[in-house]
């Protein structure tokens, strides 16, 4: 079992690039992931790694080896994962990708019966608005809000998600209502944090829509919140102002025009035949909890 373990330090320096990573992830101080990678060297006579002050690279026969070994550890993860996804008893540690404010208001206030339910498990939130490296990353499972796309992932979905153009009645009062979508060209409309064009459907199909406003931040957060102060129109989830418009801080405008029916909350991990168990319990729990009709849009 030691040497097996010496190959999946290895594998976890490569995939994630440093020993630093590699170790912090494993619990282990760098110093000891490079004494498990010498012992390993040691063994097969042949260096794997070239080191640097700033990097490591795999040698050619490092390059060989690690091709070689990555099937076998897959093999032995799908193994376990077959074995312990019969079990609902789960421990370890759960590494989770989510959008930032979506897990501020949606995952993060419903974490405590699921972690009292599996009290031996270990959840490791990570939240970024930029599209993770899935496996790179050492992540178990990232929530996302997109469109079904083709991947080597596996997407699982959650909840329906509807977009859909808002702004504040103080906003509507002092500069109109807008009409028709070629209104939008004289009014204040807020980007999106990623600074994406509008993708809209309409009555006669899709279309896109460039915003243009004096604001533009990375944040949706920002968005959100400039949005509510008045400053003009933004393009927002029902997750994130549906509140916000039950309670009249917000109108819909062009109820005609709304984000992409395709458009969903999901649930990604990497494509393997057998899902362990800590995932498939956390991505069930956030299904009930969701499911086809969320709350927000109750």
């Amino acid at each position: 079992m030691g040497h097996l373990g010496d190959l999946e330090v290895f594998s976890r320096v490569i995939a994630l690039g440093s020993m630093t990573l590699a170790g912090r992830e494993l619990g282990h101080s760098p110093a000891v992931i490079s004494k498990r990678i010498k012992r390993l060297e040691e063994r097969l006579g042949v260096r794997l790694l070239q080191r640097t002050t700033r990097q490591i690279s795999l040698t050619e026969a490092g390059q060989g080896f690690y091709e070689r070994i990555a099937t076998l550890l897959s093999g032995l993860e799908e193994a376990e994962a077959y074995a312990s996804g019969r079990s609902t008893k789960v421990s370890g540690t759960l590494r989770v990708s989510a959008p930032t404010s979506f897990a501020r208001v949606h995952i993060a206030p419903h974490l405590r019966p699921f972690m009292e339910a599996h009290p031996q498990l270990s959840l490791n939130l990570s939240l970024s608005d930029d599209l993770v490296d899935l496996i790179g990353g050492g992540f178990d499972v990232a929530i996302r809000i997109a469109a079904p796309r083709d991947s080597s992932l596996v997407a699982r979905k959650l909840a329906p998600v509807r977009r859909l153009l808002c702004a504040s009645p103080g906003y509507l009062q002092r500069h109109g209502v807008p009409q028709c979508l070629d209104d939008l060209k004289q009014h204040q409309c807020i980007p999106s944090h990623n600074q994406e064009n509008w993708r809209l459907t309409g009555p006669q199909g899709p279309v896109s829509f460039k915003p243009e406003a004096m604001l533009h931040t990375n944040s949706s957060e920002v968005v959100r919140a400039a949005v509510l102060s008045g400053l003009g129109i933004g393009l927002r989830s029902t997750w994130d102002v549906g509140e916000d418009l039950k309670g009249g801080r917000l109108v819909q405008v062009l109820p005609d025009y709304e984000g992409p029916k395709d458009l969903c909350l999901s649930a990604v991990y990497p494509s393997r035949r057998f899902l362990a168990a800590k995932i498939r319990l956390f991505i069930d729990y956030l299904a009930e909890l969701y499911g086809p009709e969320p709350y927000w849009d109750l």
